[in-house]
């Protein structure tokens, strides 16, 4: 892919994030990106919020009907980026966790490995909840693990830039985890593909104001039973898993 046909977006889920949106999208376009906001089942006055946002001509709005979760609204994103040309799409949550002025950084990676993923590799300030910082390692060792490599830094990190012409593919012929299960296994599968993961280190806050949809008991499940099948996966593609490390080195 040459540096002509370069041409990224962001993809941003949203649910009920009415009062941090705005903000998200405003440091987004000043790192040169157009959006791509997926509303997902939000309330009216978050919807409303979105609606406004979506007048811009820098930015399209994907609407569900009912909430589907991050990852379903991530997967409807970058199908709706794919549609409409772009070559790449730059996930970014809403709540304004991630640094957008990291955005330059991570699009110059992409653009200098094309077909890569550019993972961001998170720098975390005191404000991270210990419990999720520390949960965080079971699901780190899962994911090594299941790739049977070190190759991908954070498996939850929701700060990337995925290349569509592999990522697209994936989403039609795989069923992946709709909701919290998305991010860690959306990587596991592409490094299975032979994708590249370039890591990048970003600083992550988490705001004190901020809303986070994750639950504890919920998605630890989900996380749980995603892990268990690539687990399965792994053990029937570890023959060629292991001969790609052999050859590569």
């Amino acid at each position: 892919m040459t540096t002509a046909a370069f041409r990224p977006v962001a993809v941003i889920p949203v649910y009920n994030h009415g009062e941090a949106i705005g903000g998200v999208v405003a440091r987004v376009r000043d790192g040169g990106l157009r959006c791509v906001l997926v509303d997902d089942g939000s309330s009216a006055s978050c919807a409303a919020v979105l609606d406004v946002l979506a007048r811009s001509p820098d930015v399209v709005l994907v609407r569900l009907p009912r909430n589907q979760g991050k990852g379903g609204a991530m997967m409807a994103g970058l199908r709706a980026a794919a549609a409409a040309g772009y070559t790449h799409a730059l996930q970014i949550d809403a709540d304004g966790q991630h640094d957008a002025g990291d955005i330059p950084a991570f699009l110059e990676r992409a653009r200098q490995s094309p077909s890569a993923v550019i993972c961001g590799t998170p720098v975390y300030d005191e404000s991270i909840p210990k419990v999720r910082y520390y949960g965080r390692y079971a699901s780190h060792f899962w994911m090594w693990l299941c790739s049977l490599s070190f190759a991908i830094s954070d498996s939850m990190c929701g700060f990337r830039v995925y290349p569509l012409a592999s990522v697209v593919p994936l989403l039609d012929s795989a069923r992946l985890g709709r909701r919290m299960d998305f991010d860690p296994e959306v990587l596991v599968r592409l490094h299975w593909r032979g994708v590249e993961m370039v890591n990048v280190p970003t600083h992550v806050t988490y705001p004190r104001d901020g809303v986070s949809h994750f639950r504890y008991g919920f998605d630890n499940l989900l996380i749980v039973a995603m892990y268990a099948r690539l687990f399965a996966g792994m053990l029937l593609r570890s023959p060629l898993l292991l001969w790609r490390k052999v050859v590569t080195r």
